[in-house]
């Protein structure tokens, strides 16, 4: 029998460009969220900024970070740009105890994206105390083959990390409701709140977690700062 499991989903402050501040920002919601899991957004260590520099896991800038996961027992997946400087991927980082990793790229880019990353060419889940993360990033979710090919690999719980402007603060919660009740898994969707970067002077907050049957049993507001969690069973 697997234990319940707690995931918290996190609206962190965000600095353009700024890895150093934005990790200190990810590393004080790990500590405030008290979750085995806690979901960022897309490119929450860079903002959205499609030129930012890709992050290395061996980049000692990520140190607070791990060190806040050491401190809690979390699991943190981050959003950053990964891989090579004239190959980048839109990644998602897993950062625990042990150290740092590239647990997905994001196979599904907007127009803008895929003039400067690759998109990935895989689906992927990621294991933690027996339950199975499917991961994705924002576009992703609006797929419905990559939540099917996510679901075929074992998922039980559709995590995602995302950015909509205040115009389209509705979108996440569709997609994720959609998501669930087809497949009926858990879905974590952590959304940005707040400025990111010159593209989105504001964006939609609303990070979320939904039942299998749709409903929605934590939710954020809109405002930086903001972690809600919820516990899976």
């Amino acid at each position: 029998m697997r234990p319940p499991l707690t995931i918290a989903v996190a609206q962190p402050p965000c600095v353009p460009y700024d890895v150093v501040a934005n990790v200190a920002a990810h590393a004080a919601a790990v500590h405030v969220a008290d979750a085995r899991v806690v979901v960022f957004p897309e490119l929450s260590l860079t903002g959205y900024e499609l030129d930012a520099a890709p992050v290395d896991v061996a980049d000692a800038r990520l140190a607070p970070l791990v060190e806040a996961c050491a401190a809690t027992g979390a699991l943190a997946l981050v959003g950053a740009p990964v891989g090579d400087a004239d190959r980048p991927w839109l990644g998602m980082l897993a950062v625990d105890a042990t150290g740092v990793r590239v647990a997905y790229r994001k196979m599904f880019l907007g127009a803008a994206e895929s003039t400067r990353f690759v998109p990935g060419d895989e689906p992927a889940v990621y294991d933690v105390d027996g339950w199975r993360l499917g991961l994705a990033v924002c576009k992703d979710t609006g797929v419905v083959a990559h939540a099917a090919r996510t679901v075929a690999l074992g998922a039980d719980v559709y995590v995602a990390g995302v950015l909509e402007s205040p115009e389209d603060a509705g979108v996440p919660d569709e997609r994720a409701r959609r998501v669930a009740a087809a497949h009926r898994i858990w879905v974590a969707t952590a959304s940005f709140a707040g400025p990111s970067g010159s593209r989105y002077p504001r964006t939609a907050g609303g990070s979320g977690v939904w039942r299998p049957d749709g409903t929605a049993v934590a939710r954020a507001g809109t405002e930086p700062g903001e972690v809600v969690r919820a516990t899976l069973d």
